[in-house]
């Protein structure tokens, strides 16, 4: 799909990706715009699919999710075979799904309440899909960032 997004576009993302809430007449009084033309902008970025959905970021340790953990995983399947994949997207605890290139065949970031409950997963989750051969398990002792925008930047030229 090509996306053609010109800077006013590029503008509009930066602004809803700094502020998924931001209402229409504030970005169209940022952009110096009538309302209907940034809703009609924005509009367009989600039917392209350049907007692709909004969030709430929330405190994972407000939730007792302390822990967090990447898990690289070797598998036995065929290279482009999505099937582990898919069924290591369905577990709650598994916040990304990666098919990486190298020895394993997934990375997998993985948020739980503790190191009981990762062993939990492990044994309960992971271990129950056919294919998995090993894992490899990094916890996490402090993150220093963690973000998940990406850069706009100011024109595509």
């Amino acid at each position: 799909m090509e996306y053609k997004l010109d800077e006013i576009d590029l503008k509009i993302l930066r602004m809803m990706q700094d502020n998924a809430r931001i209402n229409n007449a504030e970005l169209a009084r940022e952009l110096g715009m009538a309302p209907s033309a940034v809703l009609e902008r924005v509009k367009k970025l989600e039917q392209k699919e350049v907007l692709l959905a909004y969030y709430a970021k929330i405190n994972p340790i407000a939730l007792n999710q302390k822990m967090l953990s990447f898990i690289f995983i070797k598998v036995d399947e065929i290279i482009g075979d999505e099937r582990t994949g898919r069924l290591l997207a369905e577990i709650p605890e598994v916040l990304e799904v990666h098919d990486i290139a190298g020895d394993d065949g997934y990375l997998i970031k993985v948020r739980t309440q503790d190191s009981l409950a990762l062993v939990h997963l492990m044994r309960n989750s992971l271990s129950k899909i056919d294919g998995v051969i090993s894992t490899r398990t990094i916890i996490v002792l402090q993150t220093v960032k963690e973000d998940n925008k990406i850069i706009v930047p100011v024109s595509l030229d």
